[in-house]
């Protein structure tokens, strides 16, 4: 799974390989700004507070058959 993080103005960072090296890669609206060796080399285009993982979540499976509602046994 690829891991990415977004920040503000259309930055994002990603993982990438160049020249079979493993860098850092600097996005701004889709363009590439950098392919960084560091973390201090990435925080010279982007502020690393402003940057958030960006997290997959696995897709759920279709439900055959809606579940029954009930009601909680706290609630009385």
């Amino acid at each position: 799974m690829e891991r990415r993080w977004v920040g503000l103005d259309g930055y994002e960072v990603v993982g990438a390989v160049l020249a079979g090296r493993q860098v850092l890669r600097v996005r701004r609206n889709g363009r590439v700004v950098a392919d960084c060796m560091s973390v201090a080399e990435v925080a010279r285009h982007v502020d690393l507070a402003d940057l958030c993982e960006v997290i997959d979540f696995p897709v759920r499976r279709a439900i055959d058959e809606p579940a029954e509602a009930r009601t909680s046994s706290h609630h009385r």
